[in-house]
């Protein structure tokens, strides 16, 4: 289970966490796109460096071909291997994106004209998964390893070193300006993930997870329950006589005193609830419990944040909560399973609104009249607009 908020959430609502890196997800979809773009990297550069071996004159003669057919073979067995495993972690991906450049430099040392045979363009595969999956820190490394990789595959291609520093230059200048456009690209892409993930799962207003998000957790409660023998307990809360508050003070205040709630409510559910706002001034908590009474105990405790709340002092706010459990059954959906526990506590929550407000009943079982603490039952009836 998550916890009360969204990821990308904390408790007063600001992002705490961006999108994920695809490198720094060792294992999952992150990882396997990573390999599989390292996997390309490499079967294209040997299929492409191949082709050198069937030119005349494009492979020096002696030891230059068997290097470069074995470093052509290097390269597809790594690949294949990355196919196979479908996994690279960080420390791999910085290893293969330099052992990419390595090859560049092989291939045109092992070719009788590099300009011809093995340019620098050829680095652009090696540069693009860099930009794409490296670290900033890495990926200078990267850009630093391209400018000696050229040096030295250029180096005798040009007579003297003024001609070979301006080859040098424009060749891994533009590689590099190439690299750090992507890798700039690719940051504001991860930006534009976090926020669009924020806004589809997250309220606006109190910053609690919305109905979607909700939703999302669903299987994986479900899930849990089941692997750990628990039951899923949903309380439904509606801030009692919300709409005279919005009438009698303005919507203004009613929106802060939503937002007060809300973060009363987050500092009191247990790190494993999952806390929502489902519309207008009903929240849903979600959650595990082995037994009722700790529902039980939860809904008081919730109860009680709200009216202790530093809103609920300053208008007398109060909550009614309707509380439902249920235990997964094999083979349900836990969406269409939420959704019918999520009605049956809202009925709850409509008794104990007709049994005066302020209260906590459970689905199916008597009314209960809320317990009468010290301090609290005085604020919680009669007098003034929210009683």
């Amino acid at each position: 289970m998550t916890g009360a908020h969204t990821p990308s959430t904390r408790r007063d609502g600001e992002s705490t966490r961006a999108a994920p890196d695809p490198l720094r997800a060792g294992r999952g979809p992150e990882s396997a796109l990573v390999a599989g773009a390292l996997a390309l990297l490499l079967a294209v550069s040997a299929v492409l460096g191949s082709v050198n071996l069937f030119i005349d004159g494009a492979v020096r003669e002696g030891a230059g071909r068997p290097v470069y057919a074995v470093t052509l073979g290097a390269c597809l067995l790594l690949a294949a291997a990355l196919g196979v495993h479908r996994r690279a972690g960080e420390a791999a991906t910085v290893a293969l994106v330099l052992f990419g450049d390595l090859v560049y430099v092989v291939l045109a040392w092992a070719t009788d004209d590099p300009l011809r045979y093995a340019p620098p363009l050829m680095l652009l595969f090696t540069c693009l998964v860099a930009a794409w999956f490296l670290g900033i820190r890495a990926l200078a490394v990267h850009m630093v390893a391209v400018v000696g990789a050229c040096w030295v595959a250029l180096a005798d291609s040009y007579p003297g070193t003024a001609a070979l520093l301006v080859a040098v230059t424009a060749s891994a200048g533009l590689l590099n300006a190439a690299t750090f456009g992507v890798f700039v690209l690719r940051r504001r892409v991860q930006r534009l993930l976090t926020a669009t993930q924020a806004l589809s799962s997250t309220d606006p207003l109190t910053g609690l997870a919305n109905r979607r998000s909700l939703v999302d957790q669903a299987p994986r409660i479900w899930r849990q329950a089941r692997r750990d023998g628990q039951r899923v307990a949903a309380l439904v809360l509606d801030l009692d006589h919300f709409k005279r508050l919005n009438d009698t003070y303005g919507h203004a205040v009613g929106d802060a005193v939503l937002r007060g709630v809300s973060g009363a409510l987050a500092a009191s559910v247990r790190p494993a609830d999952v806390l929502a706002r489902t519309g207008g001034e009903e929240l849903v908590v979600l959650g595990l419990v082995s037994d009722p009474d700790e529902v039980w105990r939860l809904a008081q405790r919730l109860r009680l944040a709200v009216v202790d709340s530093e809103c609920g002092r300053q208008r007398a706010v109060t909550a009614s909560i309707g509380v439902a459990l249920a235990g997964p059954v094999d083979g349900e959906d836990p969406t269409d399973a939420l959704w019918r526990l999520v009605d049956r506590a809202d009925a709850a929550m409509y008794e104990a609104k007709q049994g005066g407000r302020d209260r906590v009943v459970v689905a199916g079982s008597l009314l209960v009249p809320r317990p009468q603490v010290a301090g609290v039952a005085r604020r919680g009836r009669g007098g003034g607009g929210m009683a």
